[in-house]
C-alpha cells in the first residue's frame, strides 16, 4: 500500500487522561491544525459528548469527506469490536462501552480502535524504523532484509506492538503485546514493568541512594546526574538506568525468541538509551548453561545495538558471500549471519502512532 500517495483523509485521535487531541490525516500527513479539548474523564457523558463534538470540528475542517475514523484507545477493551472495558485513566469507562459502534451511528463511516503500542509498532513497521533498516540494508547490497516488527514504548508502563510481515497482530482477545506482564529478570515476583518504566529507575536511585521513592529525582534529572549535567550520585543513577536495561533486555529477548524480528523503542524513557542500551545488548546476547556446564547462546541469532556505529555497519555488511548452486555454474549470494536488531524510532512516538492508525484504516478499508 502506498500510504503517502492515497487520496483518503482518516479522522484520528489522540486518547489522553487529561485532554483529547483530534486531527485528519491525508497522504501520511496532518492535514489540520489539531483540535484539542479536555477528556473529562470522570463524566461518561461529557466524555462522550466530547469524542463527538472533536471529530465533529475536525470534519468542519476539511474539504473532502473522511473515509474513516480511526485512533488508539487505553485497554482493556475489545478492540475489533470497539468496545471499551474498565479503564485506569479514563474512569468513566467502566462495564464496557460501546464506542465505536456508537460513532459508526453517530458519523456514517468505519471506526477502527487499537491499543496505542499496537499502532505504534505498526507505524514504525510501515513508516517508521522497519523501512528504514532494509533501505539501510539495500544501500549496503546486503541481501537480507526484514519482514517482522515488535515496537516497544517505555515511559509511565511498558507497551508493545508486533507487526509480522505488514500485518498487526493482534490476538484472539485483543491481547497480544501485553509485555508489562512478563517475568521481571530481578524480581520474579514482580512483571517486567515494574523494572522497565519511569517508576523503576526512581525506586533503585532511591534504594541506592537511601532516600523514600517520593524524595527520589525525576528519570530526566537521574538522565542528567548520570551524564554529568547535574550534581549527584552518579554511580547510583548509572546503576539505575543498567538495572533497567538488564530488565529490558531479558523482557525483548523473550519476544525476539518467538518473533524473530526487528525491535524498536520508542516513549518518553528512550531518550535515555545511551544508558540502557549497551546493559540491554549484553543480556540479549548473554548465554544459557546446561547441567554439564556447556554454555549456548540465549538468543539464536545475534543482537546489535543498532544506535552504535560500529555496530550498525557490522549489521548492515553482514557476512555475505556467494555460493554456488550444486550441478550448475550459477552462483547465488548468501548471508549465514542470523540477527536481528534494535534501534529507536527515528519519526517519533506520537507520530508512529497516528500513522499506525492512518494505515490500519486504510489497509483495513
Amino acid at each position: 500500500m502506498d500510504y503517502k500517495s492515497d487520496k483518503r483523509t482518516v479522522l484520528t485521535l489522540d486518547a489522553g487522561g487529561t485532554n483529547f487531541v483530534f486531527s485528519a490525516i491525508q497522504g501520511g500527513k496532518e492535514v489540520i491544525e489539531p483540535v484539542a479539548l479536555p477528556s473529562n474523564a470522570d463524566n461518561l457523558d461529557r466524555c462522550l459528548n466530547t469524542l463527538v463534538q472533536g471529530f465533529k470540528k475536525v470534519q468542519s475542517l476539511l474539504q473532502v469527506k473522511p473515509a474513516a475514523i480511526s485512533f488508539a484507545f487505553p485497554g482493556p477493551a475489545d478492540y475489533p469490536n470497539g468496545i471499551i472495558g474498565d479503564l485506569g485513566n479514563l474512569p468513566a469507562f467502566r462495564g464496557g462501552i460501546a464506542l465505536g459502534p456508537m460513532l459508526e451511528e453517530q458519523f456514517g463511516m468505519p471506526v477502527f480502535i487499537n491499543n496505542d503500542g499496537d499502532l505504534y509498532a505498526y507505524g514504525e513497521a510501515i513508516a517508521g524504523f522497519l523501512p528504514y533498516i532494509n533501505q539501510l540494508l539495500k544501500d549496503a547490497g546486503s541481501p537480507k532484509r526484514f519482514k517482522n516488527l515488535v515496537g516497544f514504548t517505555l515511559g509511565t508502563g511498558f507497551g508493545a506492538g508486533i507487526v509480522r510481515n505488514g500485518e498487526l497482530f493482534i490476538g484472539d482477545n485483543s491481547g497480544a503485546g501485553e509485555v508489562w506482564l512478563l517475568r521481571n529478570k530481578l524480581n520474579p515476583e514482580m512483571n517486567a514493568e515494574e523494572g522497565v518504566s519511569i517508576r523503576a529507575v526512581q525506586r533503585e536511585f532511591a534504594r541506592i541512594t537511601g532516600v523514600s521513592f517520593e524524595d527520589a529525582p525525576t528519570p530526566k534529572d537521574i538522565f542528567e546526574i548520570a551524564t554529568g549535567n547535574l550534581q549527584g550520585n552518579q554511580e547510583a543513577a548509572l546503576s539505575s538506568y543498567r538495572r533497567m536495561g538488564e530488565v529490558l533486555g531479558d523482557a525483548i529477548a523473550n519476544v525476539l525468541t518467538l518473533i524473530d524480528g526487528i525491535a524498536v523503542i520508542g516513549g518518553g524513557v528512550a531518550g535515555a538509551s545511551s544508558l540502557f542500551f549497551p546493559k540491554m545488548i549484553e543480556e540479549m546476547n548473554a548465554n544459557y548453561t546446561n547441567p554439564k556446564g556447556d554454555t549456548y547462546r540465549r538468543l539464536a541469532v545475534r543482537a546489535f545495538n543498532l544506535e552504535n556505529a560500529d555496530a550498525l555497519e557490522l549489521f548492515k555488511k553482514g557476512n555475505s558471500k556467494e555460493i554456488v548452486v550444486p550441478g550448475s555454474s550459477k552462483k547465488i549470494l548468501y548471508d549465514p549471519m542470523s540477527r536481528v536488531g534494535v534501534g529507536i524510532s527515528k519519526i517519533g512516538t506520537s507520530k508512529a502512532i497516528a500513522l499506525g492508525a492512518y494505515a490500519f484504516a486504510l489497509n483495513k478499508l
